[in-house]
């Protein structure tokens, strides 16, 4: 026994250092983890959002602002042209008060003279005269009423002038806000697919390594396995302790279900992933799933139970899906319709969670699994 005891331990050693040479191959990404660029990812897309929620309020204030140019030049065109009808009123009553001045300069007085005279009474005298002074009064008031409607005018048309230009500046204020948006927005994007990238990158690293962090853990299973196989049948025993590592390996029925035919390829392919090609150590995972089924602890069917959140290693890895892909061999099959069927490996009747055995859990090992019944 001793001889092959320094074997083991030999082959153990060995599949440790290449265990470690194996995992060294792989990035760790210490300065850029997955939650991370993860937290990253999200900081960058809600920067982006809000780039982008600024860059629409700018457009639409932009909008606004056109809209209200227009309907300034609008205005300014419609009191430039009351500006140019004023200025010809005022100057057609300049002009027929120029008429008249000149008249009255050119003839003197006579003619006024002559209509005062030609009165026929006194009252037809004083109404000629107040017609005369109306004449003049008239044409004074009518040429400041003009000035006045004309300087009104310009004021208003300056007003919108300034209006204008104040939009205008406010317009190109708000285009050149929306272009540094733009370049910050572009800028922003490119961060993030940059660290989207990285993320990408992250994850394939990490699944690669745990795949070749689970290859050689298989190994060493294997290795360890036919060496304790080459270790036993040193002994020359026959003893019930020799043949089944040191469990019960008695094989009980507890009673049939019914399940789908995806069931039983599921639970085939799971029990393919978690233990050897070897009946004990593939109805010992079978007897842990279908004892999680039938516990109101755990969800009441094959699928709710193996693909619960966090439970089994190669649901998240993907291993199951490739086992499903290619299809379990006919012993993973065998053993997963004998579990449905009833059967229990009685060492593990009452278990409900198994480890690696590299992990020195405590509890019964089987296929260097250890079961064990609680946390």
């Amino acid at each position: 026994m001793k001889p092959c005891k320094k074997q083991w331990m030999q082959t153990g050693a060995a599949l440790a250092c290449s265990l470690a040479i194996v995992l060294s191959a792989f990035p760790t990404f210490a300065d850029d983890s997955i939650e991370e660029l993860e937290g990253q990812t999200s900081a960058l897309e809600q920067e982006l959002a809000g780039i982008n929620e600024d860059i629409l309020d700018l457009t639409n204030q932009i909008s606004t602002t056109e809209m209200q140019v227009t309907i300034l030049n609008g205005e300014i065109e419609r009191t430039s042209d009351a500006l140019a009808e004023a200025e010809a009123k005022e100057a057609k009553q300049y002009a027929d008060m120029k008429t008249r001045i000149k008249y009255m300069y050119e003839h003197g007085n006579a003619t006024l003279l002559e209509m005062l005279f030609s009165a026929e009474n006194m009252a037809d005298f004083l109404n000629k005269a107040d017609f005369i002074e109306n004449l003049s009064e008239y044409d004074r008031n009518a040429l400041e009423n003009l000035k006045e409607v004309h300087q009104q005018i310009e004021n208003e048309k300056n007003t919108l002038e300034t209006q204008q230009s104040s939009l205008t500046e406010l317009q190109a204020s708000l285009e050149s806000q929306q272009v540094e948006l733009q370049k910050k927005a572009e800028a922003t994007s490119t961060n993030l697919a940059d660290v989207q990238n990285r993320l990408e990158e992250a994850k394939a690293a990490e699944a690669a390594r745990i795949a070749a962090e689970e290859a050689a853990r298989k190994a060493a299973q294997e290795a360890a396995a036919a060496a304790a196989a080459a270790a036993a049948g040193s002994s020359n025993t026959n003893t019930n302790t020799s043949s089944s590592g040191g469990y019960d390996n008695t094989v009980i029925n507890s009673g049939g279900t019914t399940v789908s035919a995806d069931d039983v390829t599921l639970l085939a392919a799971i029990i393919q992933c978690e233990a050897y090609q070897q009946y004990d150590s593939l109805l010992a995972v079978a007897t842990v799933i279908m004892n999680r089924v039938e516990s109101p602890r755990f969800p009441n069917s094959i699928s709710g139970v193996v693909y619960a959140s966090g439970q089994f290693e190669p649901v998240w890895t993907g291993r199951l899906q490739n086992v499903l892909n290619s299809g379990p061999t006919s012993l993973s099959l065998q053993v997963a319709q004998d579990a449905i069927n009833g059967a229990r490996l009685a060492a593990v009747a009452d278990c409900y969670y198994f480890l690696y055995a590299g992990t020195g859990h405590a509890g019964i090992n089987i296929g260097n699994n250890v079961f064990f019944q609680t946390w």
